[in-house]
């Protein structure tokens, strides 16, 4: 079993990832970090974990865990997988895992030089739904690809909100424009050339809360918007010469619709509806780490892939400032 430290008592570890990681097969939660001990033993206590830090350092420095799983604000992902590293313990960080793609070259650093494990939290490549996009797409069920097509939105003025604080690293491209990038790179296996782009910011907030962007993959483009304040939407499509793959909640899975994707023929004479149930991807992306971690050959996120990962959303930012194309 991997003993996983939870460093912070944020929302998505404590309602998703956490659980997952006490469903899982392989891994286990031994500690919660907090720099209130009193919230770090309350999260503790919920889910019956045995140990509570008062500091991030302290669990660090325990040899109580082998592993952190890293849910902070998006501005101290870089300092503190690095320190965890630098403590020997494998690092499974939320995304984004860096604001900037030449950030991520330390972190490469630190896991060589430790020989641990860093992956980046896309729960999404986990998922058995994306994997049968992947294998539809190789199999030829839609022909040629040329167009792939994505929507992901939600609405979110609270100022209190991390996703609206600039010093935290908010904003709408890190916290959910990395999703139609990551899942189209991870079902073709190729990366975007170019990017064309138009990003508005709040003007109170000063975060990006609205980006429409077009990126030539050389043999497909794709065409994705997203918005941290229009009516909540999610959809991925992949369209060929022969048919189409319509991704119904491709990110949330079962919070925005059902986790299900439908392919349709060239004529649209006929439609296979694929469906899963209760896909548990945050409890996949765990046992798939884990294996990893402790020296299996799974699949997972790679530190190289999160760079090429972020690389286009700097390209996004750059290409909203000027007209025309913007190599990635």
């Amino acid at each position: 079993m991997l003993r996983f430290g939870i460093i912070s008592t944020a929302r998505i570890g404590e309602e998703l990832v956490v659980p997952a990681i006490q469903d899982a097969e392989n891994c286990v939660v031994t500690a919660v970090a907090s720099r209130d001990l009193g919230r770090a033993r309350a999260m503790a206590d919920r889910f019956s974990v045995p140990h509570a830090f008062g500091s991030y350092e302290e669990m660090l420095a325990s040899d109580k865990i082998d592993a952190v799983y890293i849910p902070l604000p998006t501005s101290q992902h870089v300092e503190w997988t690095i320190k965890a590293a630098d403590a020997g313990k494998h690092v499974l960080c939320e995304k984004p895992i860096a604001l900037k793609a030449d950030e991520i070259d330390q972190l490469i650093e630190a896991r060589d030089r430790n020989k641990v494990l860093v992956s980046e939290a896309y729960m999404v490549t986990y998922s058995p739904v994306w994997r049968k996009v992947r294998s539809l797409l190789q199999e030829g069920a839609i022909g040629t690809l040329r167009h792939v097509q994505g929507a992901f939105t939600y609405f979110n003025r609270d100022p209190g909100n991390m996703r609206n604080i600039p010093s935290l690293g908010g904003g709408g491209l890190p916290d959910i424009g990395v999703y139609p990038t990551i899942s189209t790179r991870f079902v073709t296996g190729k990366e975007p050339l170019k990017i064309q782009a138009r990003t508005d910011r709040d003007p109170e907030f000063g975060t990006d809360i609205y980006s429409s962007v077009k990126a030539d993959f050389g043999t497909f483009e794709q065409s994705f918007y997203i918005s941290t304040q229009m009516a909540a939407r999610q959809v991925m499509v992949f369209h060929g010469d022969k048919g189409f793959i319509e991704v119904k909640s491709p990110f949330n899975a079962n919070r925005y619709g059902a986790e299900e994707l439908e392919l349709t023929n060239q004529n649209h004479s006929e439609s296979q509806h694929f469906r899963f149930q209760d896909c548990r991807q945050y409890k996949l992306e765990a046992e798939a780490f884990t294996r990893a971690a402790l020296g299996g050959k799974d699949e997972i996120v790679t530190l190289e892939s999160s760079k090429l990962n972020q690389k286009v959303i700097d390209a996004i930012y750059r290409a909203s400032e000027k007209d025309g194309w913007e190599p990635v």
